[in-house]
């Protein structure tokens, strides 16, 4: 992983030489010594790391409705009241309880060997015997339709590759993880008796990716997991040359139900409007493979380590800023639907909602999306000028549509929503697999996030008008 020096003045002198003082912005010109305070701050030292360590390393994978995740929920409550912030509390949520057990895949024929595999959430288990049956490889859903029949009584692989990420095009996960999430229902409706799933990444080292699926209203209902590119691409190759393979599936897989859980909140409260809400979030669930540390340990720790600086810089801004910890993002986001819910008088009084859950590489662009059109285009524009305060620490950019799927729950209720997103280029190496640990993150990058989140989130929560609202006259 590359590393980014630090040099503040270094980075300071570069600021102040590339925009001139009557070329910026008025939201530039107001806020441009805070800002610079806050990342002098940040850049110089900070607690998120050792946070960061404390959540990975002393809680570990925290699943939805795990003992693990009850802990992180009250490690992050006594954190934030260490710290000194106000109103921490949990807030009820119902998620759901998903175990795993006990699991394997197994070549049987043409030779006996274990595959690298990981059961996917909410799958059913098998038989205490397991199921074994011949498999059969596709690529995609159209050539499982064309061979129908052919997949009756077999274990149905979907070997759908995942493009390597490009600047361009992205990742290519939306597309890709639809085999994921659907493949078990495609498969039944063919007689298939099993299901497997190219792990959805384009990079592997034989680490299989977990990750949720979806029965939805099929009417039988089939074992899946995925397996290692390396083994999916073995059974395809055997496939090929005409060599006939038979896998044994065996997975204790337990869908319990739902169970009690909570969000985390915590807040700075505002100077003169505290009534009027910025909210800036991770989700505090993971996968109960690795430590959960990119997705989205990181996420969490910008956001309660940002109001971590703000207080001891002593920057009260006009308004509140909260900081939650979503719960069950990973299994359907209830935890931000129960927050929506439960908030639905208060969102007309929340200004912006913000959500790291990309990673905690190096900080490149936000998203943003808001219901009301007029309101979007001024928030963006205004944005645009927010963003710029962070030149110092990364060159930001603004994408206007898809913000980020907790705080997008509230896009309904007119709030802006955005996301914080960082470098997505290695992030699906790690993402839901046992490699998903802190040593994964760069602690000069984590520091960046947390600069430009601190730094967003005080401007728009100290801004003369609401974000997206026209100045008064």
């Amino acid at each position: 992983m590359r590393r980014l020096p630090i040099v503040w003045g270094v980075v300071t002198g570069l600021a102040a030489t590339a925009v001139a003082a009557n070329s910026e912005s008025e939201i530039t010109r107001a806020y441009r010594k805070d800002a610079d305070r806050i990342i002098k701050s940040v850049l110089s030292g900070c607690d998120a790391e050792k946070k960061l360590w404390q959540l990975c390393d002393d809680v570990g994978n925290r699943i939805s409705g795990s003992a693990a995740l009850d802990k992180a929920c009250l490690w992050a409550v006594q954190t934030l009241r260490s710290d000194g912030q106000e109103n921490v509390h949990l807030e009820p949520a119902r998620i759901p309880q998903w175990v795993r057990g006990k699991e394997s895949v197994t070549l049987l024929a043409p030779r006996p060997m274990p595959m690298a595999m990981l059961g996917l959430g909410f799958s059913v288990g098998t038989p205490p015997e397991g199921i074994t049956a011949p498999v059969i490889v596709v690529n995609d859903h159209d050539e499982l339709t064309r061979i129908g029949s052919a997949a009756k009584g077999k274990i149905v692989l979907f070997n759908h590759a995942m493009p390597a990420y490009s600047p361009e095009k992205g990742t290519g996960y939306g597309a890709t993880v639809q085999y994921r999430y659907n493949g078990a229902r495609w498969a039944a409706q063919q007689g298939a008796v099993g299901c497997l799933v190219r792990s959805v990444t384009a990079r592997s080292l034989r680490s299989p990716h977990t990750g949720g699926m979806g029965y939805q209203d099929a009417a039988v209902k089939i074992p899946s997991a995925a397996i290692s590119i390396e083994d999916a691409e073995l059974l395809a190759r055997f496939q090929k040359r005409g060599v006939a393979t038979t896998v044994r599936m065996k997975m204790d897989a337990v869908d319990h139900g739902m169970v009690d859980g909570n969000n985390v909140v915590a807040e700075l409260r505002g100077s003169t409007n505290p009534d009027e809400i910025v909210v800036i979030s991770g989700h505090l669930d993971s996968w109960d493979v690795g430590q959960g540390a990119q997705d989205d340990g990181g996420g969490c720790v910008m956001a309660m380590e940002t109001l971590n600086v703000l207080r001891k810089l002593g920057l009260r801004p006009r308004r509140t800023i909260r900081v939650v910890l979503w719960t069950a993002e990973e299994v359907g986001l209830y935890g931000a639907k129960a927050y929506a819910r439960d908030h639905a008088d208060e969102l007309a009084r929340h200004v912006a909602a913000i959500e790291a859950d990309s990673g905690s590489f190096q900080p490149v662009n936000y998203s943003l999306d808001c219901a009301d059109q007029k309101k979007k285009e001024r928030a963006a524009e205004q944005m645009r000028d927010v963003l710029a305060l962070c030149s110092p620490v990364a060159p930001l950019t603004l994408k206007v549509g898809f913000a980020a799927a907790d705080v997008g729950q509230m896009k309904p209720g007119g709030v802006v929503v955005m996301g914080h997103n960082s470098d997505s280029s290695h992030y699906f190496d790690y993402h839901h697999t046992h490699a998903d640990t802190v040593d994964k993150i760069d602690p000069d990058e984590l520091k960046r996030n947390v600069a430009v989140m601190a730094v967003v989130a005080y401007t728009i929560a100290d801004l003369p008008q609401r974000l997206g609202e026209s100045p008064t006259p």
